[in-house]
């Protein structure tokens, strides 16, 4: 026995295998390349740059009266409702009418504006994104949204709509988001409301579909407006003011 243990005792011993190797460090993730913006730096009082943006104009008749929304505001391009303030923002204003513009429930009672990327630019497969501030007030109802190009061919819901951001004036401590598509639009999307912890929608954010949805005297300012290849799936940019009866 003790030559036994003398003889175990003296054999080699076996080293344990060394550890695996860490994992290597996870790639970085691919960087947004932007590939369409506009920043509004023009001078103070001139037009949105038109090579960039589309006006939608008037009170959305005959095709859809009041915009689908009854809507009451009347759509211009004069820059008494929209404009750059030279400061490199854009200024979306909502003003009472002082004319005699005929609108589809009688004399227009309000101006605004909207525009849109339509037939300018079809962003697919990026990243939208706005930095906006809008005004509060009884009857606001500002957005900040995209439609399916395709809307032209197979109407809406059909093309999708996401909007990124909507207000209701009477509240400027909240903001909304939602999808709309077939089966699950107008009145029944679906949606996100976000209220703020502190400020709200009358301070600058930046509103963008990957996080989640984010002047008038009353009016809405934009200081820019940014495309980047990379995420979210979206089409036509839209944004505009309107004023509606109950918001």
């Amino acid at each position: 026995m003790a030559r036994a243990l003398a003889c175990a005792s003296g054999a080699a011993s076996v080293s344990p295998p060394p550890p695996p190797p860490p994992p290597p460090p996870p790639p970085p993730p691919p960087s947004w390349v932007q590939v369409w913006s506009d920043e509004f730096d023009g001078p103070a009082g001139s037009s949105v740059d038109t090579t960039k943006w589309h006006f939608d104009l008037g009170d959305g008749c005959p095709g859809v009266c009041g915009w689908g929304n009854n809507e009451r505001e009347y759509y211009r391009s004069d820059t008494s409702n929209i404009k750059l303030n030279g400061s490199g923002q854009l200024q979306i204003v909502a003003r009472v009418a002082t004319d005699s513009i005929p609108c589809y429930y009688g004399r227009c009672k309000y101006t605004s504006a909207k525009i849109t990327t339509n037939a300018k630019m079809f962003a697919d497969q990026g990243r939208i994104e706005a930095r906006i501030k809008l005004a509060a007030g009884q009857g606001l109802w500002p957005a900040f949204w995209t439609l399916g190009k395709n809307i032209g061919t197979v109407g809406w819901p059909t093309c999708g709509e996401m909007d990124i951001l909507e207000n209701h004036g009477s509240d400027p401590t909240s903001m909304s988001s939602a999808v709309h598509g077939p089966g699950y639009s107008g009145n029944t999307p679906f949606v996100h409301i976000r209220r703020f912890a502190s400020g709200g929608v009358t301070d600058f954010h930046k509103y963008t579909p990957s996080n989640g949805i984010r002047r008038v005297f009353a009016s809405s300012s934009m200081t820019r407006c940014t495309i980047s290849s990379r995420g979210a799936s979206c089409s036509n940019s839209a944004t505009g003011c309107s004023i509606s009866s109950s918001s």
